[in-house]
């Protein structure tokens, strides 16, 4: 990704400016906004609009627009689950917030990780191998159906993070916080709402 070099051109006064639509890295509403401050490519700030910040017209938060065209502040990508263990929820979460910064390589790296540590949670020993923390998951019963190639899959991932010179894609933080949440969904989320059901069938 190309850095951007705002010092080369100028902020403008608050206005009227190009319409664009984002989800807003505030409140998380999809929303469209024309107004806000514009950075003009010339010294005065006029010439053609090279990003800007866009005001929220919902909750009137600053998102940055860059001269990559990417916002700031991002949107985290997928969803809180519930009952997760407090050391699992913080990784998962901070997985989240380094996608909303596009910071995809540290995404998929925590993933990773949270493979490991959902083992260890589950009962296998400290320490080990990383493939032996996907082999424990696998043997034990707690991938899903059809998830041991998303395993393998995190487990590629995760060594190209490592060990390899190319980023990730946002793409592939998407993958992995897309299974990461369905494992901790099945082995979370999903059994605490037991007791209620058992409740709601005696009534």
């Amino acid at each position: 990704m190309a850095f951007f070099n705002i010092s080369q051109h100028q902020w403008h006064q608050f206005q009227k400016i190009t319409n664009k639509s984002f989800k807003c890295g505030y409140c998380g509403d999809k929303v469209a906004s024309d107004r806000g401050y514009r950075i003009g490519e010339n010294s005065n700030g006029t010439g053609a609009q090279r990003g800007g910040i866009y005001i929220c017209p919902n909750c009137n938060g600053p998102n940055f627009n860059d001269l990559n065209s990417n916002w700031h502040p991002g949107h985290p990508f997928g969803r809180n689950v519930e009952n997760v263990p407090k050391l699992l929820n913080d990784l998962y979460e901070e997985s989240r917030k380094c996608h909303k910064e596009n910071c995809f390589t540290a995404s998929v790296l925590l993933c990773r990780k949270m493979l490991m540590n959902i083992a260890v949670e589950q009962g296998a020993k400290p320490n080990l191998q990383f493939i032996k923390y996907v082999k424990y998951l696998s043997e034990n019963g707690f991938i899903p159906p059809n998830g041991k190639k998303w395993v393998d899959h995190i487990r590629k991932k995760g060594n190209e993070a490592t060990h390899e010179i190319d980023l990730m894609t946002e793409n592939d933080s998407k993958d992995l916080i897309s299974f990461t949440e369905m494992m901790l969904v099945f082995l979370y989320e999903f059994p605490s709402r037991i007791p209620d059901i058992e409740e709601e069938g005696k009534e």
